[in-house]
């Protein structure tokens, strides 16, 4: 090796080390430990679990328990954005296959024009019209295909009950998120989801939106059959497709009898334990209005409920009986006490032997009227292969003509939210759209954003410049880390400089910001709420920080309107600090990344406050985005029902067009 290139190795190799060695943390492990943006959120709640606890106490009447039910169905409907209209389902029975102890019918329905669910009915041999029960597949790929939901259809088959198990959106036969090949994109169907999920909530939908309404319909195409007796139907599922049992239960009243399985607790729970969980298990502002997971047992009391769990399931075994506990007080009240219950499982997460049998037990009561023993039944001989259950030729419904995705659905909704909105906004000025815009994103006024105060933290020496590590105290809880990074003789203007990463994100020698420093501009960075020394640390790229987001979302708030308010208090701290009185610095905003769409917000709601605005890697239209499957690592960034009110380019304009610059990384 030369001097020449063993020098160069040798400098690079010090600059590496000083790199790794910086540290640029600037709150303490006490401060740390209170300032977490997630526990905070946790708290707030627990507050508002504690209020429903409070409203719970009252349901002292079945006048009081009727008005109860009636405010939660509305606002809950209201929260997932109201229902499509119903539309003609053309189903089809495209293949039937006769086994020995049932018949299994391969059913084709559209839920909304053009948008098709794939379902199998076991029906039992014999004369009907039969009892039925509705299946809604967990969180597995193969969905129907399922082995613990052919169970479910074999087993209601076997005791003389119909069943009819569907698949869910982005499972089964309707993934929604594929290759150019028709596959799943996903091996898992959460992901999809959560994709789904980003794009209806931008629409004032909800993932929960589109499963509750193909659910509703498959309980319409029961009704077209005259084998079918439509009086008796039950309702089941597990996990996820308890999730979606507890929701139908609670909202559709021709559901006579359920069992939800692997999915009742308590929020408080769950909060405490696991979190939120898959998107359509968070439902837009429920902690705020009062829903609980006993509300949804409660909504349908005294129709006959039974909750289905597993002593090791991590839906909290604890909060599964606190949650029958509440709802069998409430049966009490109606006089029906003995039409709500619960079982016990030994096991883990998942429908076990003896859950089968107690759910076909407890739709055989309802639905035929028989209290004889089920017993545990082995049905591994009968379970059936894809060529046998499939419904469409190639696999996916999205190979069929002029098939609509939810992604689509929600593109044609937000098409018409965008001329209603255009309609709207021509009646109002700039300053009422800025009202408008901070009551659905929760963003207070500019000028009611106190400047924040500052401590000094410390100093890191770079060659050229240094860096200073401070902290800004605003009127929220939450402390805003940051540091700032300083030439030796800094221009008169400064730069805010936000990122995904917080503080240390782009800030590496020969990084951007070092770029902006070596011109001459003292560059201040911010860990926003939720993100570095006051995040988890668990945003991902394909999901962003969802727990964070839907911890939020359950308490009816964004991640947006927060930060945005971080950013415009860090935005004062850089146009007033050390200067005189009545005096200011201009201010220049970048955005980087979901941090863009906080950046363009401060700059709409106080335009006033930047010379200029530079937005990096952030979509220019949430109207494209809602109907885009590219739609990863977006959720940070959105608000439910924005578009209702206002796009990104009503943000631009409020900001004021000349100020504000888009940049992507193709283009550096």
């Amino acid at each position: 090796m030369s001097h020449s290139i063993f020098r160069s190795c040798l400098v690079l190799l010090l600059l590496s080390s000083s790199a790794y060695s910086e540290d640029l943390s600037v709150l303490t492990d006490e401060q740390r430990a209170s300032s977490n943006y997630y526990q905070h959120l946790q708290a707030e709640a627990y507050e508002l679990l504690d209020q429903r606890q409070q409203a719970l106490g009252k349901l002292t009447t079945s006048e009081a328990i009727k008005d109860y039910q009636a405010d939660l169905r509305e606002r809950f409907v209201e929260a997932l954005g109201g229902f499509p209209e119903r539309t003609d389902l053309n189903p089809r029975i495209v293949k039937r296959t006769e086994l020995k102890e049932y018949t299994i019918e391969n059913v084709i329905f559209e839920s909304q024009p053009n948008h098709h669910v794939t379902a199998n009915m076991y029906l039992p041999h014999g004369d009907g019209p039969f009892p039925v029960v509705i299946v809604s597949s967990g969180h597995s790929r193969t969905a129907k295909l399922a082995d613990y939901n052919q169970r479910f259809g074999i087993r209601m088959a076997t005791l003389g009950i119909a069943s009819l198990v569907f698949d869910p959106i982005g499972q089964g036969e309707r993934s929604q998120v594929v290759t150019p090949n028709v596959e799943p994109l996903f091996s898992g169907t959460t992901t999809e989801h959560f994709l789904i999920g980003t794009s209806s909530i931008l629409v004032g939908r909800n993932t929960a939106t589109y499963r509750v309404w193909d659910a509703i319909r498959a309980i319409d195409y029961v009704h077209t059959r005259d084998d079918i007796d439509t009086s008796k139907i039950g309702y089941t599922g597990c996990s996820g497709g308890g999730t979606l049992t507890s929701y139908v239960m609670a909202l559709d009243p021709r559901v006579t009898c359920a069992a939800p399985a692997c999915y009742l607790t308590t929020f408080r729970h769950l909060i405490a334990t696991r979190g939120p969980q898959d998107s359509e298990q968070n439902i837009f502002g429920q902690l705020a209005f009062g829903m609980d997971h006993p509300d949804y047992v409660i909504m349908r009391a005294p129709k006959p409920t039974l909750i289905t769990s597993t002593t090791g399931d991590y839906f909290d075994i604890k909060g599964a009986w606190e949650n029958y506990r509440q709802a069998k007080r409430v049966y009490g009240v109606l006089g029906f006490p003995h039409q709500v219950d619960m079982v016990e499982v030994e096991g883990t997460h998942g429908v076990k032997p003896q859950s089968l049998a107690t759910v076909g037990h407890w739709m055989q009561r309802w639905l035929l009227g028989k209290d004889a023993h089920v017993p545990i039944r082995d049905f591994e001989q009968d379970l059936q292969e894809f060529s046998t259950l499939n419904c469409t030729e190639k696999g996916q419904v999205l190979t069929l003509e002029n098939e609509k995705s939810v992604f689509d659905l929600n593109a044609e909704l937000a098409e018409k939210l965008s001329l209603q909105r255009r309609q709207q906004n021509e009646q109002r000025s700039d300053n009422e759209l800025r009202k408008a815009i901070g009551a659905i994103a929760g963003i207070r006024p500019g000028k009611e954003i106190p400047n924040p105060k500052m401590d000094d933290i410390g100093r890191i020496h770079r060659d050229e410049y240094h860096i200073d590590k401070l902290i800004l105290h605003t009127d929220s809880k939450i402390p805003l880390p940051g540091l700032t990074f300083h030439p030796v003789v800094p221009q008169e203007s400064a730069y805010l400089y936000l990122t995904d990463q917080g503080k240390t994100g782009d800030g590496q020698p020969g990084g951007p910001i070092e770029d902006l420093v070596n011109d001459g501009y003292a560059v201040v960075t911010i860990d926003l709420r939720g993100q570095g020394e006051t995040g988890t640390g668990n945003r991902t790229d394909v999901l962003g920080d969802w727990k964070l987001f839907y911890l939020a979302y359950l308490q009816g708030k964004s991640l947006v309107g927060p930060r945005t308010e971080d950013a415009i208090a860090g935005a004062k701290f850089i146009a007033h600090y050390a200067l005189k009185p009545g005096t200011t610095r201009d201010v220049h905003l970048v955005g980087v990344g979901q941090a863009g769409i906080v950046a363009l917000h401060a700059a709409a709601m106080h335009p006033e406050l930047f010379a200029s605005v530079t937005i990096r890697n952030a979509p220019k239209s949430w109207t494209d985005l809602a109907g885009s499957q590219n739609v990863q690592g977006q959720v940070d960034s959105i608000v439910h029902g924005a578009l209702r009110v206002y796009d990104i380019p009503d943000l631009v304009r409020l900001a004021g067009k000349d100020k504000v610059k888009f940049e992507s990384a193709e283009e550096e």
